[in-house]
């Protein structure tokens, strides 16, 4: 009986500081506020396309925005209000995707809604209601 008492504590103390480990490299925040603005614009004598990203951090803004064009410009099949998640270099960002277009020009919208930094850092976007 001492034998089994022995093995079931052993086995907790390992579920336990294996959640403690997962939970301190896996730290999740928010945030309320970001960078809104048109990030990157490409024009040929066919179109011009405008790429804005809404709640972005800083550090990872453009070059998202360039990877949000190079979605676009290889994806067809994502709609309006689609979830892209997209791979940079220091983070990987999801969020909502849209795209308007009026005559030759094309707005790309692209909102944060979380963002998994490589360190092991979560960050979500919090809206302000009210």
């Amino acid at each position: 009986m001492k034998k089994i008492t022995l093995f079931t504590l052993l086995i907790v103390f390992q579920f336990v500081s294996a959640q403690e480990n997962k939970l301190k490299n896996n730290l999740i925040t928010t945030y309320k506020y970001g960078y809104n603005g048109m990030e990157y614009i490409v024009t040929s004598n066919n179109e011009t396309i405008i790429i804005s990203t809404y709640n972005s951090k800083k550090d990872i803004k453009d070059e998202i925005a360039q990877k949000i064009y190079a979605f676009y410009r290889d994806n067809t099949t994502y709609k309006t209000g689609d979830t892209l998640t997209i791979k940079g270099d220091d983070a990987t960002v999801t969020g909502k995707y849209k795209v308007t277009k009026k005559g030759k020009l094309i707005a790309v919208e692209f909102y944060y809604e979380k963002i998994e930094w490589n360190s092991g850092l979560t960050e979500l976007y919090k809206k302000n209601i009210g």
